[in-house]
Formats: structure tokens, C-alpha cells, sequence
């Protein structure tokens, strides 16, 4: 007999989600204007959904700091490493993303968008040196970003849950 799904998360109020989207924005924007200052760009694709889970589900085990920064700098070491055996192709690509998952699974630091950070890393090949660090303040600005709403956007759930 198939186990029967959940029942579907009732809708957000709407003040809730125009909270939600307006620290998300506000985020991002930091991102692009630190990088703009650096003259190197901080905001990558997967940042945004990072982003996304922080604002919109703070109280998922993915989205607590632990995991949005541990598996941002833990896939972004495997892209390195399949990068390196692979070189810059679509099938290390893929292997870094399943890789990815994999480990951040076993190192209890899954993060979704980290497997697509390693996906990056592999087809643009960024240099180590100026990637690395960069990832770790875009990462550490958004929970630096996500603490704010709990805190004065009356937001429901206090983020983070869990450090």
C-alpha cells in the first residue's frame, strides 16, 4: 500500500512573503555591491537560491548556517578536485554535482545549491585563490542577512534554528 503524501504547507501571508522577498533582495544586492567594490563578482547563481532557502524556508535543516556554508565550501573543494582530474567538461561537471550531494550527505551539510556551485567550478574553472575566499564572505553575508529578519521583520520563524 503507497504511504500517502503530506498534507501541502499552507500558504504563506502574504506580509510574510513580502518580507521574505524583500531581505532576499536585499541580500542579493549586497552581494553585487560588495562585488562591485571588489571589482570581482560575488553573486553566483547558486547564491541566489541559498538566498532563496534562507528568506523563504529559514527553518529548514538545509538552509541553517552549518549547512549553507559548509556545503557552499565543501562542493566548492570537490569542483576543484574533479576539476583538476576531469579538466573543464560537461561529464566533470556532472560528477562533481553527484559527488557533491554524496559527500555533503555522509558530512551532514547538505545544501542544494551547493551541488550546482561545483557544477561552476567545473565548467568556468575560476582561479582557487580569489574564488575561495570571495564564496566564503558571499556565504557569510547571507547569514549575516538571514539573522535580520527574525529580528526585526517580525518574521515567524527565527533564523537560524540551528548554528
Amino acid at each position: 500500500m503507497p504511504t500517502p503524501l503530506p498534507a501541502a504547507a499552507p500558504r504563506p501571508h502574504p506580509l510574510h512573503a513580502l518580507r521574505a522577498t524583500a531581505f532576499a533582495i536585499g541580500a542579493l544586492l549586497l552581494l553585487v555591491g560588495v562585488g562591485v567594490l571588489l571589482h570581482q563578482p560575488l553573486l553566483i547563481p547558486p547564491l541566489a537560491a541559498s538566498a532563496a532557502l534562507v528568506h523563504g524556508a529559514p527553518g529548514l535543516p538545509i538552509s541553517q548556517p552549518r549547512n549553507l556554508v559548509g556545503g557552499q565550501l565543501l562542493s566548492t573543494a570537490i569542483g576543484f578536485g574533479t576539476l583538476a582530474v576531469t579538466g573543464s567538461t560537461g561529464w566533470g561537471a556532472a560528477i562533481a554535482a553527484g559527488l557533491s550531494l554524496g559527500v555533503m550527505m555522509l558530512t551532514h551539510l547538505s545544501h542544494s545549491p551547493a551541488a550546482a556551485t561545483a557544477v561552476i567550478v567545473v565548467l568556468q574553472a575560476p582561479h582557487p585563490v580569489p574564488f575561495l575566499p570571495l564564496l566564503a564572505l558571499a556565504t557569510a553575508l547571507l547569514v549575516a542577512i538571514g539573522l535580520l529578519p527574525g529580528r526585526i521583520g517580525g518574521h515567524p520563524v527565527r533564523y537560524p534554528v540551528a548554528w
